[in-house]
């Protein structure tokens, strides 16, 4: 007999971070794992940051934050949006959170009532869907493959809202294609979203810096959305910060206030010293996100060059974060020693087993047809990675 609530039974475990488990495990019966399923930077956090952590510790910010964050943190983050994306807010329409996972979930259970319709782009991130499942709404998929490269057009956004639908959830640069829209594509969906007045666009940003178009787009920047625009973003992917968990909102004062009284009964505030360490994130010298996404920019280029030589994967080059997500439906069906694979899933687990390489499949994103490889990892790595995918795919038949 379970207890466990309908809510939680309705849920489905993160792929992703079963995959990095599952390749943790391998890793400690001694077998050489190349783990590419993680979504999170490998440098260390910038020495500055630390060191403004450690100067909080020791000037005792031991105590509880205002539930929304100390109001320095939030004057960086508005001084941020101004400065980078010409964008005007004020300290009281930032939320500050425990990781933009939390931001993002807050802003989906402060909006979606049951049975109201969310619109999410696929490929999507593992967690939107059992975010909107959580609240209750209805998740409604709009799939965009790789020929488009990943991306919803206008007429797939209007074709898809109705009277129910409440939100859009929009990432980008995305995860999990590393896709971007750029100006001419927000301001196309922007016009179709400002027929539709019911409809907040949750905007989650948070791949902002690793953006190899040269500029960020934020479709915030359409006036006639400002009013519904949440804008999802945080320190964790820009400036190595995935374990200090700050993440925040910018929108409107009823979103915000929304978010903060639910935020006021689960977690209160988050953590005092990282926010102190994010601030000095946000105001100190931002050489170090030029340095990580050059990095990550020529390790796009390496895996797209690498994974283009493997027969059946089709590759598109993407233009952010530091995800490649081919299509491998050529494997799908084939089989190794009698095990037939069925689907991504099957693929990437194939793949963990056979080549020692840990990958995410597709079939989590919304998109069965791809995997997900993370190539934040060492140059070396990916080489000797992609190697042992091309020669476990070479075994299938």
């Amino acid at each position: 007999m379970s207890l466990v609530s309908d809510r939680l039974n309705a849920l489905s475990p993160s792929e992703t971070l079963a995959m990095s488990q599952k390749s943790n495990e391998l890793k400690a019966q001694g077998i050489d794992v190349i783990n590419l399923s993680v979504g999170e930077p490998d440098f260390f956090t910038p020495d500055h940051i630390k060191k403004a952590a450690i100067k909080a510790i020791e000037d005792n910010y031991s105590f509880y934050s205002p539930v929304p964050g100390y109001p320095s943190l939030r004057n960086a983050i508005v001084a941020k949006l101004k400065n980078e994306n010409k964008l005007d807010y004020k300290p009281e329409q930032i939320v500050c959170s425990n990781g933009a996972k939390q931001a993002v979930c807050n802003a989906v259970l402060s909006l979606v009532n049951p049975g109201d319709e969310v619109i999410i782009p696929a490929p999507y991130w593992v967690s939107y869907v059992e975010m909107v499942k959580l609240a209750g709404g209805t998740n409604v998929i709009v799939s965009a493959g790789i020929d488009q490269d990943f991306k919803i057009t206008a007429s797939q956004l209007e074709n898809a809202i109705s009277p129910k639908t409440k939100a859009l959830i929009l990432c980008s640069p995305s995860n999990p294609t590393g896709s971007v829209y750029n100006r001419e594509e927000l301001k196309a969906l922007a016009e179709v979203l400002a027929r539709y007045p019911q409809v907040v666009v949750i905007a989650d940003e948070i791949y902002e810096h690793i953006n190899y178009t040269g500029q960020h787009e934020s479709i915030a920047q359409f006036e006639a959305l400002r009013d519904r625009v949440v804008i999802v973003n945080g320190v964790s992917k820009a400036y190595a910060m995935t374990g200090w968990r700050i993440g925040w909102i910018a929108a409107p004062q009823w979103i915000v206030a929304a978010c903060s009284k639910l935020q006021s009964q689960y977690t209160s505030g988050p953590n005092s010293v990282a926010q102190r360490a994010a601030e000095a994130a946000y105001t100190g010298d931002q050489d170090c996100v030029s340095e990580m996404c050059a990095a990550f920019k020529r390790r796009r280029d390496l895996i797209v060059g690498l994974a283009s030589e493997i027969p059946g994967l089709k590759v598109n080059k993407p233009d952010g974060a530091f995800y490649l997500f081919p299509e491998c439906s050529a494997y799908i069906g084939k089989s190794y020693q009698g095990k037939r694979l069925d689907n991504s899933a099957d693929l990437a687990m194939y793949l963990l087993e056979e080549g020692h390489v840990a990958s995410v499949g597709g079939m989590a994103f919304g998109a069965p047809d791809c995997i997900r490889f993370s190539y934040a990892t060492s140059d070396e790595m990916l080489v000797e990675a992609m190697k042992r995918v091309k020669t476990a795919l070479a075994k299938l038949k």
